[in-house]
């Protein structure tokens, strides 16, 4: 894995841990944050009960972490139905993509996860599918072929994407509800770890929580990855006992994960930008090259949460490290003369 991939503060999943299924809400009163989101959904699930019909097809956007997935199986609790759980990349072909539409039952939830990366024929299937509920299948070649209709179940798409620009405008105009998951604030995320560490048996103060919660990047995903560590060095360095502010402290200052939760990475990104090209203006691709990244990693998975802190700034010359930056890496900030000769 790349460092990036690997970072303990990347808010995607990653490929070496598995989800505890205890600690996934069930019921949408259960679910912590999103106010706004969760009282759209639960007005979208009693109309959908008390009409007896399915839900309407739902899309969720936002960054990665933020709960988009447990949303969809939430939703398939709330209205008792099943969930066939796929990803963009994962449907190559049409014809799988219909295969596994046919074996959905009435008021079934089909999520996509990624939904931004299904190809263009596999899109095609899906709008009369979505629309009327049809699966349209050609049968013969040449001269001989002939298209029949099938019909299909009403069923509910759930579609989840960290990129919503990417995706189509006849997908995106098939969804009936469009909802954004923001980043949680740090009382929701000492309420998910509250919640977390009952069920994992963690003992742990307040403080220890606020600790956790200001470092986690507003992302539950990496919230509940930093309690596991947290836990383990407790145990071992702690002597086993509830763990307190000091401790969080230290377990993550030892994974260089820093009060603001920026990484080695974060910093890596911050530092080219400030000592190799002054501060800036400089291209995505250039600082990719610099610390030997994507260009699409760097601007899918570091920047988001640097433009949030301020850290970043998006000029049409460049990326720009602002002053926030350089104060918070204890580096003197250069005076406005020399910032404007830059720009211009």
């Amino acid at each position: 894995m790349s460092d990036t991939q690997n970072r303990l503060v990347s808010p995607a999943p990653r490929p070496d841990e598995s989800f505890d299924p205890a600690l996934r809400p069930v019921r949408l009163v259960d679910f912590i944050g999103q106010d706004q989101v969760k009282e759209n959904l639960a007005i979208l699930i009693q109309a959908a009960r008390q009409r007896h019909e399915p839900l309407e097809h739902v899309l969720f956007y936002g960054p990665p972490g933020l709960g988009k997935t447990t949303l969809a199986h939430v939703l398939a609790n709330e209205m008792d139905v099943n969930i066939k759980i796929t990803a963009g990349p994962a449907i190559e072909k049409a014809g799988d993509l219909a295969a596994i539409i046919t074996n959905l039952k009435g008021g079934d939830i089909l999520f996509i996860d990624e939904i931004h990366r299904l190809g263009r024929a596999v899109e095609e299937i899906l709008y009369p599918a979505m629309e009327d509920f049809a699966l349209d299948i050609m049968i013969g070649k040449g001269p001989a072929a002939r298209s029949i209709r099938l019909k299909l179940p009403r069923f509910t798409v759930i579609g989840a994407t960290t990129r919503l620009a990417l995706i189509s405008a006849p997908l995106r105009a098939r969804f009936g509800a469009v909802y954004r998951l923001d980043y949680y604030d740090s009382k929701a995320i000492e309420s998910i770890l509250r919640r977390a560490a009952s069920k994992l048996n963690i003992e742990i103060h307040p403080d220890g929580f606020e600790e956790v919660a200001r470092r986690a990047r507003g992302t539950p995903r990496v919230a509940l990855r930093l309690l596991r560590r947290v836990r383990d060095y407790a145990q071992v360095r702690g002597n086993g006992g509830s763990v307190s502010r000091e401790i969080a402290a230290e377990a993550l200052n030892l994974l260089n994960v820093d009060p603001l939760g920026l990484d080695e990475v974060d910093r890596r990104v911050l530092h080219t930008i400030i000592e190799k090209y002054s501060g800036g203006p400089v291209g995505l691709n250039t600082i990719a090259a610099s610390i030997g990244e994507e260009p699409d990693t760097i601007m899918d998975v570091v920047e988001p949460y640097l433009l949030q802190l301020g850290f970043l700034d998006r000029t049409p010359q460049g990326r720009v490290a602002t002053r926030r930056a350089y104060e918070h890496l204890s580096i003197p900030y250069p005076d406005s003369t020399q910032n404007q000769a830059r720009l211009f």
